[in-house]
C-alpha cells in the first residue's frame, strides 16, 4: 500500500483587501492577470509596477537616431526609452543604459537581455549619470552620438513601498535611489533645521506653504511615509484635501531631491555634457520640475551663445494631451534638446 502524503491545508484567502503589497497588486504579475492590466492602461493609469516611458516620439524626433551609432541612456530605469532606441542603431551602433539604482538596474538589464539584446549592442552600468566622463572612459569612449537623461522617478520605484518615494503604500521614510549610500529621508529630516527645510521646500518644489511645514515638521522623527503624510495634514488643518494631497506630494519631492542631491548631479552632468558628444550629436533630457528645467534651460542656451551648440529647442516640449490622458504621471514632463557643432 503506498505510503499516505500528509495533508496540505489550501492557502487561506486573504480577502477582498489584502493587506500586502504584494497581492494588493495584481499588475505586478502581468502575465497571470493580464484582463486586469488592460483594465488599469485603458483606464488612464499605471499598473503598480509598470512603468511607461514618457514622450517617446518627441524624443526620436529630436535625437533622430541611425544606425551604427553610440548612445547613452543615462537614466535607464524600466528600459522602455532604451527598447524603442536599440533597434534604431543596428546594425553597428551601440546603447550604453547607466542607472544608480542597484535594485531596478539588473531587472532592467534582464529584461532588455530578454528582448534580444545582447552585450555587443547593449551594456548596462550601475552609475550615476553624474560620472558620464568617467563612465565613458572606462568604455574606451571619447564621445557619444546621443544622450537621453529622464529625470523622472520611475513607477517601480513609486510603486514599492519599501522605497519609500509615495504615500501610496505605507513604508519606511526612505527615498535613496541607491538604498547603499546616503542618508534616509527621515534622517535628513529629523537633523534638518527649520530654516533650512523652508529653503529646501522652496527651492526643490516651489511649495507655497513652506514656513508653516518647516517650523512644524523640521526636527521631527518621521519613521514611515505615512506617519509624514499625516503631520502634514495635521500641520495644514484649515486647508482642503485637494491643496493638502499636492503639499504632501510636493514635500516628499523635495525631501527625495535633496536626499540624492540630484541637482548638484544634474549641474555637473549639464557642465561636462558637451565634451561627452561627439562632433553633431545630440542630447535630450526630459525635466519633471522646475528646478531641474531652469538649468537645463540655461545650460543649453549658454553652451548655444558661446557657440558650443548648433541648435537648441526654444520653446519646452511637453506630452500631447492624449498621452497626458493615457498616462497621468507624464503630465509635469518637459522636454528640451541641444545638437553641438560639426567643428567643435
Amino acid at each position: 500500500m503506498a505510503p499516505t502524503l500528509p495533508h496540505k491545508r489550501r492557502p487561506r484567502y486573504s480577502g477582498k483587501n489584502p493587506r500586502r503589497f504584494e497581492e494588493r497588486y495584481k499588475e505586478h504579475d502581468p502575465a497571470r492577470y493580464a484582463d486586469t492590466v488592460a483594465q488599469v492602461l485603458a483606464a488612464g493609469k499605471t499598473p503598480a509596477g509598470m512603468h511607461r516611458p514618457v514622450m517617446v516620439a518627441e524624443i526620436l524626433a529630436a535625437l533622430d537616431p541611425k544606425p551604427g551609432e553610440i548612445a547613452v541612456d543615462g537614466t535607464l530605469g524600466f528600459g522602455g526609452h532604451a527598447q524603442v532606441l536599440l533597434p534604431r542603431f543596428l546594425p553597428g551602433g551601440r546603447l550604453l543604459g547607466f542607472d544608480a539604482d542597484p535594485i531596478e538596474l539588473p531587472k532592467a538589464e534582464a529584461r532588455l537581455r530578454a528582448l534580444g539584446f545582447g552585450a555587443e549592442v547593449f551594456t548596462a552600468r550601475r552609475s550615476n549619470f553624474a560620472a558620464l566622463p568617467q563612465a565613458l572612459a572606462a568604455e574606451e569612449l571619447a564621445g557619444v552620438d546621443m544622450i537621453l537623461v529622464d529625470l523622472g522617478v520611475s513607477s517601480m520605484q513609486l510603486d514599492d513601498p519599501s522605497r519609500g518615494f509615495s504615500v501610496k503604500q505605507e513604508g519606511p521614510l526612505d527615498m535613496r535611489m541607491n538604498p547603499s549610500r546616503g542618508q534616509p529621508a527621515s534622517t535628513l529630516l529629523a537633523r534638518m533645521r527649520a530654516e533650512d527645510l523652508e529653503m529646501m521646500l522652496l527651492e526643490n518644489a516651489d511649495e507655497p506653504r513652506a514656513r508653516t511645514l518647516a517650523l512644524l515638521l523640521a526636527g521631527q522623527s518621521f519613521g514611515t511615509t505615512a506617519a509624514l503624510a499625516r503631520a502634514i495634514r495635521a500641520a495644514l488643518p484649515h486647508t482642503n484635501k485637494d491643496d493638502c494631497d499636492l503639499s504632501i506630494r510636493r514635500v516628499f519631492q523635495a525631501l527625495r531631491i535633496a536626499v540624492n542631491d540630484e541637482f548638484s548631479a544634474l549641474e555637473t552632468l549639464l557642465r561636462h555634457l558637451p565634451s561627452c558628444l561627439k562632433a553633431g550629436g545630440r542630447a535630450a533630457i526630459l525635466t519633471f520640475h522646475s528646478g531641474e528645467d531652469r538649468r537645463v534651460k540655461k545650460a543649453f542656451a549658454d553652451g548655444w551663445r558661446e557657440g558650443v551648440y548648433a541648435g537648441i529647442s526654444r520653446e519646452v516640449i511637453r506630452p500631447g494631451p492624449e498621452e497626458r490622458r493615457a498616462n497621468p504621471r507624464s503630465t509635469p514632463a518637459k522636454l528640451r534638446w541641444a545638437r553641438k557643432r560639426l567643428d567643435q
